[in-house]
C-alpha cells in the first residue's frame, strides 16, 4: 500500500510532468504527495576554489537569495495550480494526510537536492523523479541519489507529450531471478497486489536464482495472478524490455536496477542504462 510519494522539485522545468505521474499513482491509493523544493544555498552558487572579496560575496548572496525567493514562489504557485487541476487537496503538511483522499503538501528545504533526497526519501513509499535529460546534463545525480541512497522504489517519469494516463493498472515485471529483481518485487508488492493485471517479462535465464515459476507461485500466495512472457535475450536487453512492456499495454515497468561503480562516468549497469536512456513509459527502479 502506497501512502507517501516524495517529489523533489527545483526550477528545472520538469516538476509539472513528474507531478502528473505522481498524481496518477497517488489517486490509485488515495496517497499523499509530499512536494519538497530543494533550495540552493548561496554558498553553493559561488565559483569553487576562487577567492571572492567580502563585499562581492555579500552582493552575490543577496542576489542569489532574491533569485531563489522568486523561483520558490513561482514553483509553489505552480504546484498549487497543478493540485487544483488534478483535483487534489492541498494540506499544510503530510502529518495531516488522512488516507481517505488524495492530498498534496509543499515544503522548502535549503541544501543540495541529492542530500535532501537522501534524508526524506528513506521515509517515502516511493520517490518520483524525472527521466534524466542527457542533452542538458540534468537529472542523473537526482536519480542516482534516489536509487542508491534511500533503499526505496524510484519511479522515473519520462516527458509525456500527452496527458499522463493511469499508472498501476497493468504492471510489467522484469525478472531474472536476481537479488535486485527480488527486491523490486518485494518493495512494490502493494502496487502488484492492487494491479488489475501483472505480466512477468523474462528470458528464462535465472542462473542460480529463483525461477519465473517460483515467482508466479509466490505472487499467487499474495493473491496476485500473473502470467509470463518469455523472449530471447539480446545485447539490447533493456530496449527489448521496454518494447515488450509497451507492446502488451503495460502502463509501468518494474525492474531491479544494477549499478556500476559510483566513480565511473556510467553510473548504471548496461541493461539499466539502456532503460534509463530509452524509456518512454514510467519505470519503477529498485536497487
Amino acid at each position: 500500500m502506497i501512502r507517501k510519494i516524495l517529489v523533489p522539485v527545483r526550477g528545472d522545468g520538469k516538476g509539472d510532468n513528474v507531478l502528473a505521474h505522481a498524481a496518477s499513482l497517488a489517486r490509485r491509493f488515495k496517497a499523499h504527495i509530499s512536494v519538497t523544493h530543494c533550495r540552493a544555498r548561496p554558498e553553493d552558487l559561488l565559483p569553487f576554489g576562487v577567492p571572492v572579496p567580502a563585499f562581492l560575496k555579500k552582493q552575490l548572496f543577496e542576489q542569489s537569495k532574491a533569485l531563489a525567493d522568486t523561483v520558490e514562489e513561482g514553483l509553489r504557485d505552480e504546484v498549487i495550480a497543478l493540485a487544483k487541476s488534478f483535483n487534489i487537496k492541498m494540506i499544510e503538511n503530510e502529518s495531516k494526510a488522512s488516507g481517505r483522499t488524495t492530498s498534496m503538501s509543499w515544503s522548502e528545504e535549503q541544501g543540495r537536492q541529492v542530500d535532501i533526497i537522501k534524508r526524506h526519501g528513506r521515509l517515502a513509499d516511493i520517490i518520483a523523479v524525472a527521466k534524466p535529460d542527457l542533452d542538458r546534463n540534468l537529472g542523473t545525480n537526482t536519480l542516482k541519489a534516489a536509487l542508491f541512497n534511500t533503499g526505496r522504489p524510484v519511479m522515473m517519469c519520462p516527458k509525456s507529450r500527452k496527458e499522463v494516463g493511469e499508472i498501476g493498472s497493468h504492471i510489467a515485471v522484469a525478472w531474472n531471478g536476481s537479488t535486485e529483481a527480488a527486491r523490486a518485487v518485494a518493495l512494490t508488492m502493494g502496487l502488484l497486489e492492487s494491479a488489475d493485471q501483472v505480466t512477468i517479462l523474462t528470458t528464462g535465464a535465472e542462473v542460480h536464482g529463483a525461477s519465473t515459476a517460483d515467482l508466479v507461485s509466490y505472487l499467487e500466495m499474495r493473491g496476485v495472478s500473473a502470467h509470463t512472457i518469455r523472449f530471447k535475450t539480446s545485447a539490447s536487453l533493456g530496449k527489448t524490455l521496454l518494447r515488450k512492456a509497451k507492446s502488451i499495454g503495460a502502463d509501468v515497468l518494474v525492474m531491479g536496477a544494477y549499478g556500476d561503480s559510483h566513480e565511473r562516468e556510467v553510473v548504471f549497469g548496461g541493461n539499466t542504462q539502456q532503460v534509463v536512456d530509452n524509456a518512454t513509459m514510467p519505470v519503477i527502479l529498485v536497487h
